[in-house]
């Protein structure tokens, strides 16, 4: 004979879980159109949930204010009781994700061409050293004033204090040298001179739109230290050229179509692959100025993190 199990009634009488997360949502954000949208449903399916657990209780939960809602008396004692529960729920749920993966996602912070020139060629490497550890990448050009709860395990940067909590690592000088293909340089020896560089197809990277924390350095600069006038290029001579994204200005100088100014850590891998080549030996040191690898100090315990931080320092 089959011995039947009594109803639990704590689990009878629990009212429906959908409509309870659509009250939570909606008593978070005071608005059934917010909820709707952080439930990805619609306003009518909250407005429908939120009626159905009503019906349940038999007593209001909202009491309409303007274009918001506000928790009613029972409303109240209803969100603090199944918040706590919700919050215990998904804690205890991420706990036991965390136990169940093997991979750790870390987040790394840096501008766009040292994500494209310098990370993206090394990465294979650490990939293949950790292989437990997934990487998050967010490039940027304005490290001070990225969205709000974006907090970053790791930057790179050229400023040693980009915000509190974090500890920075200095990582290298600039330095810079024109580069071309080997291919642009037996078209135009004259570039093998500074005064012949000055008068080729230059493709120079602007300021504009790009962060302001450090200095910036172009052909007129560049030149003007190496005692050459960029304004006394002929008036009929080649084309100069302007842009603001350093990836492009890279692509552009791989396509033979003109000299672009190289920052050693971003191109250095392409002159010793022979992709590129320096058409004068002349370079520009900056020593006064550093990038820097600044780290969470909450994650000075997190073993994957430091890992993803000592192999970025080794690498430079």
């Amino acid at each position: 004979m089959v011995k039947h199990t009594e109803p639990d009634q704590t689990l009878v009488k629990m009212p429906p879980l959908r409509a309870v997360k659509a009250f939570v949502a909606a008593a978070k954000y005071q608005n059934f159109t917010r909820a709707a949208e952080a439930l990805c449903v619609t306003q009518a399916a909250i407005s429908r949930q939120i009626r159905e657990l009503e019906i349940y209780l038999g007593d209001e939960l909202f009491k309409r204010v303007g274009r918001a809602v506000e928790l009613t008396t029972a409303g109240s004692i209803f969100f603090d009781a199944v918040q706590l529960s919700f919050v215990n729920i998904s804690q205890a749920a991420d706990r036991i994700r965390k136990k169940t993966t093997s991979r750790r996602v870390l987040t790394l912070c840096c501008s766009p061409a040292f994500s494209a020139h310098w990370l993206a060629p090394r990465l294979p490497s650490f990939f293949s050293a950790n292989p437990d550890v997934d990487l998050n990448l967010i490039t940027t050009q304005n490290f001070l004033s990225m969205e709000p709860g974006v907090r970053p395990d790791i930057f790179i940067t050229k400023m040693a204090k980009v915000r509190e909590g974090y500890r920075s690592y200095p990582l290298m000088h600039d330095v810079i040298y024109p580069v071309c293909t080997p291919k642009y340089l037996e078209q135009h020896p004259e570039i093998r001179t500074l005064e012949g560089l000055r008068d080729t197809v230059l493709l120079n990277l602007s300021p504009y739109g790009r962060s302001q924390v450090a200095e910036h350095i172009d052909w007129k600069v560049w030149l003007a230290l190496h005692d050459i006038d960029l304004d006394a290029r002929p008036a009929n001579g080649p084309h100069f050229f302007n842009a603001n994204d350093y990836i492009l200005l890279v692509q552009m100088v791989l396509n033979h179509q003109g000299v672009s100014l190289g920052w050693d850590h971003l191109v250095g891998h392409l002159v010793a692959e022979g992709q590129l080549v320096r058409p004068v030996e002349q370079e520009l040191v900056l020593k006064d100025t550093l990038h820097y690898l600044t780290f969470n100090e909450d994650k000075e315990d997190d073993e994957a993190c430091c890992r993803l931080r000592d192999w970025v320092l080794a690498q430079l």
